[in-house]
């Protein structure tokens, strides 16, 4: 399951960014096109996986994932043939980053339950960190690799990348072994209206998860906002070649490799409750900086620099609340829960990057970003004060 996932992972990587790029090189989009794109597919991925959190949960995960990743490839190698063709679009970016986004909250769904399922309660934490540190080392090297092999042959080979790692993810998946038990429930076996709900119901009735869920919703929603404005600012408005702008999101990732590795050493050390309070402000504090990015190697080193204090904190802060959420959900609910937690993040990423593109065509990017960043300011206020009980 971890090589599954660390083939799609740095198959992402590579292809990071590739649709704003697309619609900025290709078909010279504006900020609030950019923004637009960013904005819509995971809206729309929102409302596609809406009723995929309980469908999902009453069926074997490992056919559930690989259904996905074979979505995901279908819908990403559409992008470079339509490119041969000369038929590519807007509409046609926005439906496929749409497909992609459904099909990705639906795969996370049934990884989380499979993880609940695989790993010791004791080892969640190590192996939530795992996974985290794979993120980021992807992160890393990925964007790089892409914006070189965009310099070299073309807008959509990263995309290419992309479609082919879901393809090997799936085929991990197959290759995991063991058998899996066909989840029973209990009542009628048809979906109900009930269930569509389930997920938020325990989220909003737990203390805890209701703290860290309003606190990840507007925290989730002004970061990735501001990657289509960075978009536009670095590579329009200043100038910044494809593998600059790459570098300058790459680089910064190896900070996620060192907090995710540190997290299970802190956590013991200094307890859960005051990991996340100090790693989840301390995250919170930078993003202001991007909007005085100057041009050229200073502003290079700027973004860096930003991203570096950004991404240190949140691979330390995001391994400690997949836990903590996985810990105080129970197993029948686990698919709705984290269901219904990537659905809450993809309407928040669509309305605040679709309000930030229609601030930055209005007075330009580095208003938007100045708003984004005052704004992440007080998202510590929403963090939970104190330890809301064990896992049970």
């Amino acid at each position: 399951m971890w090589a599954a996932y660390a083939v799609s992972a740095y198959g992402s990587g590579v292809g990071f960014g590739a649709f704003p790029l697309i619609a900025v090189v290709v078909l010279h989009a504006g900020p609030a096109e950019v923004s637009l794109l960013s904005a819509m597919g995971p809206a729309v991925g929102a409302l596609i996986a809406l009723p995929l959190g309980p469908w999902v949960e009453f069926r074997r995960k490992r056919p559930v994932m690989i259904a996905m990743d074979l979505a995901r490839f279908a819908a990403l190698m559409s992008v470079p043939v339509a490119y041969a063709l000369g038929r590519i679009g807007f509409a046609h970016l926005l439906v496929v980053s749409a497909v992609v986004a459904a099909s990705k909250i639906a795969f996370n769904a049934a990884g989380g339950a499979t993880l609940k399922a695989i790993v010791r309660p004791d080892d969640l934490l190590i192996a939530n960190a795992r996974l985290e540190s794979t993120t980021w080392s992807s992160t890393a090297l990925g964007p790089p690799l892409g914006g070189a092999a965009v310099g070299v042959l073309g807008p959509v080979t990263t995309v290419v990348a992309d479609a082919l790692s879901h393809l090997l993810s799936a085929l991990g998946i197959v290759l995991m072994g063991g058998r899996e038990e066909r989840p029973r429930r209990s009542g009628p076996g048809r979906i109900r209206a009930g269930d569509l709900l389930d997920g938020w119901r325990h989220i909003l009735t737990h203390p805890g998860l209701r703290a860290l869920y309003a606190n990840n919703l507007l925290v989730a929603g002004l970061i990735m906002s501001t990657e289509p404005l960075l978009a536009v600012l670095l590579l329009r408005d200043l100038g910044f070649p494809p593998w600059q702008y790459g570098l300058a999101f790459a680089a910064p990732c190896i900070g996620g490799l060192i907090g995710s590795r540190l997290a299970h050493r802190v956590v013991a050390r200094y307890g859960r409750p005051r990991v996340l309070r100090v790693a989840g402000t301390l995250r919170a504090v930078w993003l202001i900086g991007l909007a005085f990015v100057p041009p050229g190697i200073p502003g290079l080193a700027l973004v860096m620099a930003l991203e570096l204090a950004i991404i240190v904190n949140m691979s330390l802060y995001n391994p400690v609340v997949a836990t903590y959420r996985l810990e105080h959900t129970p197993r029948e609910r686990v698919a709705r829960t984290l269901s219904a937690w990537s659905i809450g993040n993809s309407v928040s990423i669509a309305l605040c990057t679709a309000l930030a593109g229609l601030l930055a065509d209005a007075t330009g990017p580095r208003t938007a970003l100045t708003v984004a960043g005052l704004l992440m300011l007080a998202t510590p206020l929403l963090l939970p004060r104190r330890n809301h009980g064990a896992a049970r």
